[in-house]
C-alpha cells in the first residue's frame, strides 16, 4: 500500500468516522439555541467550534492541497451566528466532507512531500493531513464536553466496547 493510501485512509477514518460521526451525535443531543449557547467569552459555541472546523479545512487542505482560492475569514468563524440552524451545520460538514475526499484522493503522491505556505506556516502535504485530523479531535473534544455540560448526558461513543479489554 502506497504511503499516500496510508494517510488518505487514516484521514478518512479519524475525519470522517470518528469526528464526524462525534460531532453528529452532539448535534443530536443539542436544541437549535443550545448550539448557540457559551459558558463564556472565552469558550466558542458549538456551531462556532464547527464553522471553524469547516474553515480550517477548506483552508489547509481544499486551499493548501488542492487549487480552491483560499478566500477564509477565521475571525468571522468566532461571531455567533443564530440565524444558522443545526441543519445548515450539517449541510456544511457535508459538502466538506465530499470535497475534502474530492481532493486528497485527486491529490498526487508527491504533494506529501512538497511545501506549501498556510497561516504563515511552511508545511508539506503530508504535514497538512496530520494538522486537520489533529485539530479535527480536539475541537471534536471541545464540542463533546460542551455537550455533555449543556444536556447532563453521555454521548455512548463507546457503547457496546470493552475498552478495558488487554491486548
Amino acid at each position: 500500500m502506497s504511503t499516500k493510501t496510508m494517510i488518505v485512509k487514516e484521514f478518512e477514518r479519524r475525519i470522517f468516522e470518528e469526528s464526524y460521526s462525534r460531532i453528529f451525535k452532539c448535534l443530536s443531543l443539542l436544541s437549535e439555541e443550545s448550539i448557540w449557547f457559551a459558558p463564556n467569552n472565552q469558550i466558542p459555541t458549538v456551531g462556532n467550534l464547527i464553522l471553524h472546523l469547516c474553515g480550517n479545512a477548506r483552508q489547509w487542505v481544499l486551499s493548501g492541497i488542492g487549487d480552491a482560492v483560499d478566500n477564509r475569514n477565521r475571525d468571522q468563524e468566532f461571531v455567533v451566528q443564530q440565524n444558522i440552524r443545526k441543519s445548515d451545520l450539517i449541510f456544511l460538514l457535508e459538502n466538506l466532507k465530499v470535497n475534502l475526499k474530492i481532493t486528497i484522493n485527486e491529490m498526487p503522491e508527491k504533494m506529501l512531500s512538497e511545501k506549501k505556505i498556510i497561516q504563515g506556516f511552511d508545511e508539506t502535504g503530508f504535514s497538512i493531513l496530520i494538522h486537520v485530523i489533529e485539530h479535527f479531535s480536539y475541537h471534536t473534544g471541545q464540542i463533546t464536553t460542551l455537550t455533555k455540560m449543556i444536556t447532563n448526558k453521555q454521548t455512548g461513543y463507546y457503547h457496546g466496547f470493552n475498552l478495558n479489554q488487554l491486548n
